[in-house]
């Protein structure tokens, strides 16, 4: 299996810039990637469950692996939701499947979002893990417009191995996340 650019990329190139701006010489107390979380919460999977299962099934394609389907942890009767009712789906990648899809989303995804003026550097939670949304999954390339009949939001959660903020930035920006001015 060959190695992902952008996980090239950071062993080469970014590991000594993160050493030199941080003061550090120990690789492993660098901040890294250790995972992403991409999930969708479906809204209206209690009355459709068609709309749970093509979200499901888009998110599997993007992914690379199988998604898990996500149930509602207590009942909300204001959203007629009961407990244990499916209502949305993640996947967690680690390893390559997780460079590659940075990769995809910093290089194709990103950009082909409308009015796109860079992401908010302001949506991190204070142990330097950061959350993207995007408003359709259809800015991925591998999503086919023609088979999508509901469009879908997603959430993305990059996490990672700083202890603060201003490091999860300084990695982010490193790896070449488009963060607005």
């Amino acid at each position: 299996m060959a190695i992902p650019t952008l996980l090239k990329q950071y062993r080469e190139e970014i590991v000594p810039a993160l050493k030199e701006k941080l003061g550090r010489t120990n690789v492993h107390s660098l901040p890294q990637i250790e995972k992403v979380v991409i999930s969708m919460g479906i809204g209206a999977a209690n009355q459709d469950r068609k709309r749970l299962t093509e979200a499901a099934d888009h998110m599997t394609l993007l992914a690379g692996q199988k998604s898990q389907i996500t149930r509602a942890r207590q009942s909300v009767a204001g959203f007629k939701l009961r407990e244990g009712q499916e209502i949305g789906c993640r996947v967690t990648l680690r390893g390559n499947r997780m460079y590659e899809f940075l990769e995809r989303l910093i290089s194709l995804a990103l950009p082909r979002v409308r009015d796109f003026r860079g992401i908010n550097p302001k949506a991190f939670d204070g142990k330097g893990n950061y959350s993207l949304g995007l408003n359709e999954s259809l800015v991925f390339l591998e999503i086919d417009p023609d088979s999508v009949k509901n469009t879908q939001g997603m959430n993305i959660t990059i996490v990672t191995s700083a202890s603060n903020n201003e490091e999860g930035l300084l990695l982010l920006k490193e790896l070449g996340m488009p963060f607005r001015k």
